[in-house]
């Protein structure tokens, strides 16, 4: 099926602060071609982890063997159970940068950390200098993958408690991560002068 599953939806996309057996990362996407002011969608679908390879790399592959018309603008959408790993956030980077036609915007249900703490954070920085627009899914978001990637049988999406807790969480650390470094240290010193 082209749609995933409620309960797999449910289970690998919900924001909670400690997601404990989520080991895999589902990918939905929607792919679209721009034409001046209208858009034209190509494809959507969704993707998950193989074995030894990331389901970001999958896409990529996915995307480049579409041989993409350099004249075009193309923007893909993203929802992710779980923000790219250091290594993925580089080919990530690298392939916007070879298509400087192509926008990426993700969306992610959780942020990942490994045991390197600081290899993430650098990782999702260096894809946010490259150009791809990287945010932290709200209820809106989870209502538009529900509709639109879901096999929902008609059913309305139902957000779970802690849902809008948890994005404004993690929203506030992605700010954090993302802010330029001296900005962090100018605001570590303002807290020090205030005695905070």
């Amino acid at each position: 099926s082209i749609l995933m599953k409620r309960r797999l939806f449910l289970y690998n996309f919900r924001n909670l602060r400690r997601a404990k057996g989520r080991r895999e990362t589902y990918l939905c996407y929607v792919v679209k071609r721009r034409d001046s002011a209208t858009s034209c969608s190509l494809d959507f679908g969704y993707l998950r982890n193989q074995m030894g390879c990331h389901v970001e790399v999958l896409f990529l592959r996915y995307i480049a063997a579409w041989d993409l018309d350099p004249g075009r603008c193309y923007r893909i959408t993203w929802f992710t159970s779980w923000s790219p790993c250091y290594d993925c956030s580089q080919h990530i980077a690298s392939f916007l940068r070879s298509y400087p036609n192509l926008t990426l915007r993700i969306f992610m249900a959780r942020l990942y950390f490994c045991e390197d703490r600081k290899a993430e954070p650098e990782g999702l920085r260096r894809l946010h200098r490259a150009g791809a627009q990287i945010a932290i899914m709200t209820f809106k978001d989870y209502f538009y993958c529900w509709n639109t990637f879901v096999e929902n049988r008609e059913q309305a999406f139902k957000g779970w408690e802690g849902l809008h807790e948890n994005s404004v969480h993690l929203s506030r650390k992605l700010r954090r991560i993302l802010l330029p470094l001296y900005e962090v240290d100018d605001l570590r010193d303002a807290f020090k002068i205030l005695g905070l």
